[in-house]
């Protein structure tokens, strides 16, 4: 397993959260999300297999809100 951090802007509820994880857990090789809403971390554990990046991006942004890699 892998790691990779994304910062989420404009999350403001534990709502919002929910909705990034949702997202990103329908990414493919995505095994776990963790999203701080604080620090507006989202902590993806995935598989060997590195997920697309574009892809991630593109699922947060579909769910209304902003993602770049840290």
């Amino acid at each position: 397993m892998r790691t990779m951090t994304l910062k989420i802007e404009g999350m403001g509820c534990s709502g919002c959260v929910n909705s990034v994880e949702q997202a990103l857990l329908e990414v493919q090789y995505v095994e776990s999300v963790n999203v701080d809403l604080d620090s507006g971390i989202a902590k993806i554990i995935y598989r060997e297999n590195e997920p697309d990046l574009q892809e991630m991006v593109q699922a947060v942004e579909d769910a209304g809100y902003a993602a770049s890699k840290v």
